[in-house]
């Protein structure tokens, strides 16, 4: 009988670097050892798993809400699927930045999972910058994603100063009981032993939450990202929930997007968070944009070749203008 898959929650609010840290992680997991990524978007077209092909990962999306929302059946769907397809040795979900912890470990320590996952510690990445931002501070979800912790991840710590050191420190303190492992790194240095710590039952701050603003899935499957139809050019979709927006588009795979014009409008952008994963005359970039900042990087051309379409998603705090930005998209096509 096999025995249960371990399984680590790789959470944290939006732009604070889980992609990153898993990638990290998957770079520097056991070469013998076969590991999936379950992960889940807020934006409907779904862009993770594009930007993990840098790594050549087992990936499954649940794009378009939370995972755990309508009785758990997303991510059944989901964790079904790739445990009979991958049989991974170990399993890594990232749920959206807007979703709440409480579900999804309900689900994965549940009827069935109990058996078949052995769900070890949760990690919650924390950017330090944010934790005087009323915005972050005061949200439920973000409360409880640390709450749930058992590892907490101050990451970007190479954009950080002494008062964020000093104010990470602090609530470090604030937890009571402590947290097994804390850890101050940059660009998501994880370091692959913190996974197999225990996981402890930890009391949340606001329980509730989750049922009061769930994120539903507004599709009707949940087994892959969005796909392109065949009679389309292009597809726009939209979602929105807990005071934040998002629009994302999927473009033909043989469009291809003038780089430089593109580089200047992600540069210009002035949205929480931004991500593409773009077809160029340069080849294929990930562009990855928080709160204007924004990070290009090229990848590989033997993992390239696997990027059906190019895919961009945004996401607000206010209403996207998906008209004009659509307009602005169209005029860099090549």
């Amino acid at each position: 009988m096999r025995n249960a898959i371990p399984t680590n929650i790789i959470t944290g609010f939006l732009g604070v670097g889980k992609t990153t840290a898993i990638t990290h992680l998957l770079r520097h997991k056991p070469a013998d050892q076969t590991w999936s990524v379950l992960v889940n978007e807020f934006g409907e077209i779904g862009i993770d798993g594009a930007m993990l092909k840098s790594v050549n990962a087992h990936v499954r999306e649940v794009p378009g809400g939370c995972i755990c929302c309508v009785a758990g059946l997303p991510m059944k769907i989901a964790l079904n699927m790739m445990i009979a397809t991958t049989k991974p040795d170990r399993i890594l979900i990232e749920p959206t930045g807007l979703g709440h912890p409480e579900e999804i470990i309900n689900t994965l320590t549940g009827e069935y999972y109990d058996t078949v996952l052995d769900l070890r510690a949760t990690l919650t990445l924390v950017d330090p910058r944010k934790l005087t931002d009323e915005r972050y501070t005061s949200n439920a979800n973000f409360q409880d994603q640390l709450a749930v912790a058992d590892v907490i991840v101050a990451n970007k710590t190479d954009c950080c100063d002494a008062q964020d050191r000093e104010n990470f420190n602090q609530l470090l303190h604030s937890f009571e009981p402590p947290k097994q492992r804390s850890a101050w790194v940059e660009h998501g240095a994880i370091e692959p032993e913190w996974l197999d710590l225990p996981r402890i039952p930890r009391p949340l701050k606001n329980p509730q939450a989750h049922r009061k603003n769930a994120l539903s899935p507004q599709r009707e499957f949940y087994n892959s990202a969005i796909q392109l139809p065949q009679d389309k050019d292009f597809i726009r979709r939209e979602n929105q929930g807990q005071g934040y927006y998002s629009c994302g588009w999927l473009f033909r795979p043989d469009w291809q997007f003038n780089f430089n014009l593109l580089f200047l409008l992600m540069t210009g952008l002035s949205v929480v968070r931004a991500k593409a994963v773009m077809n160029t005359e340069q080849g294929v970039h990930v562009f990855n944009s928080e709160n204007g900042v924004l990070s290009v990087n090229q990848l590989d051309q033997s993992l390239a070749g696997d990027i059906l379409d190019s895919r961009i998603e945004l996401i607000d705090d206010g209403v996207i203008d998906a008209e004009a930005f659509e307009a602005q998209l169209l005029a860099l096509k090549l």
